[in-house]
């Protein structure tokens, strides 16, 4: 990834901090729990239409996820108003995009806020945005649902919803193929450009090793703006570990690979679900023999993500990413709470939510999933890239 579009996005979430109090201010005006589409109508009955908004990047260095997060949007408001789920009541689904700028984020999110036709958003599948949009929208009362986001700051109250789990809970099930591969040592390469990947590196893989017996023999932390790898890779090499772990955004990982192998590593690397997406691809041949978990894979066995894979194949003729399962359960799940609440009431929704939230349900992501907390837990995959395409190694349970 460009490291000047790095650069921009962390000058932009500390300009966010400066925004968003102003903006909070704003937002408390703009809109009560009780405005939204039915504020007419008072707390119960749903109007002919209820408009929800998707804040999702859809330009930057994000933007492969937050276009695959609206696709998923899009097929399950459509399964939803085509099947009359609602009754004669259809969603107004929006698209706006945030440019992957936090300051954006939360100027899109207070424009919803004030707007009392929108009942609920989407929140974006960035961090760095999301941390700047949660508490706009809980302030002011407006349902935001989340994809993606994984750092802490976007759960921040009885409004937000996370309809991804966390990275750092679902990272240990990669614990039986290490374990199966019987290594005694790592060497880890993190970026410490997101909070979530910085998390992963610097403290999940150290205690998945700790508890495994393995040792670490290197942990090297890059910077946002690092292109060129050989440096720590170099540095992590000389420790002679048995496996490699890089953990980085997007292309970086295709970059990292090629490097890897030039460097004359040959064996396997532990990785993260920024290689799906066909991210390795640039890497060729060399990009075989990353592992990574991830909460979603077209290839999962569950009838209910079989059943999501093929609607929307056959709605767009492409193979869904996770960031699309991920949007399509958040869509469900808002509707259900809509349905719940007969209204279209901020207030009422989010009522309504902790309802549906308590009971587990089958989606894209799988089945027999709950919330905690309101952050979705889900079993996860393990996935091996080829040099062509990704391999299901298995599918963990949830415990």
């Amino acid at each position: 990834m460009d490291g000047n579009a790095f650069r921009r996005q962390r000058r932009g979430a500390v300009q966010s901090v400066l925004v968003v109090g102003s903006l909070l201010a704003l937002a408390a005006c703009g809109g009560g729990a009780d405005d939204g589409a039915a504020a007419t109508k008072g707390s119960g009955g749903l109007p002919a239409t209820i408009t929800v908004v998707s804040t999702n990047p859809t330009t930057g260095v994000v933007a492969f996820a937050g276009s695959s997060a609206n696709k998923g949007y899009e097929l399950a408001v459509k399964e939803i108003n085509d099947s009359k789920f609602l009754g004669d009541t259809t969603i107004q689904l929006k698209f706006v995009d945030t440019k992957t700028e936090p300051q954006t984020a939360a100027k899109e999110a207070t424009s919803a806020i004030a707007d009392k036709s929108v009942s609920a958003i989407f929140g974006s599948v960035s961090s760095n945005e999301a941390v700047a949009q949660a508490p706009l929208a809980q302030k002011s009362g407006l349902p935001v649902i989340f994809t993606q986001a994984g750092s802490d700051g976007v759960i921040v109250g009885d409004y937000t919803y996370r309809a991804t789990p966390l990275m750092r809970e679902y990272y240990p099930i990669l614990k039986k193929y290490i374990q199966e591969k019987g290594y005694k040592s790592v060497g880890i390469i993190y970026t410490q450009a997101t909070p979530t990947l910085s998390n992963i590196g610097s403290e999940t893989l150290p205690a998945m090793a700790k508890e495994l017996g393995i040792t670490v023999t290197g942990s090297v932390g890059t910077q946002a703006t690092t292109q060129d790898f050989t440096a720590p890779i170099s540095q992590i090499l000389k420790g002679k570990p048995d496996v490699v772990s890089v953990l980085l955004i997007g292309a970086q990982n295709a970059t990292a690979m090629k490097q890897l192998r030039q460097a004359g590593y040959t064996g396997d690397v532990l990785g993260n679900s920024g290689a799906s997406a066909g991210g390795l691809k640039p890497a060729g041949p060399d990009g075989a023999g990353m592992v990574w978990p991830v909460d979603f894979n077209h290839q999962m066995s569950s009838e209910s993500s079989q059943k999501f894979v093929k609607a929307y194949q056959a709605a767009s003729g492409e193979t869904p990413l996770n960031y699309a399962a991920e949007a399509y359960d958040a869509a469900w799940f808002l509707a259900k709470s809509i349905k719940q609440a007969n209204s279209a009431d901020r207030s009422a929704i989010k009522d309504a939510m902790a309802t549906v939230a308590a009971q587990p349900f089958d989606g894209a992501l799988g089945e027999g999933l709950t919330w905690k907390n309101r952050d979705l837990q889900v079993p996860g995959v393990v996935i091996r890239w080829n040099g062509t395409g990704e391999d299901l190694l298995y599918e963990a349970t949830l415990k």
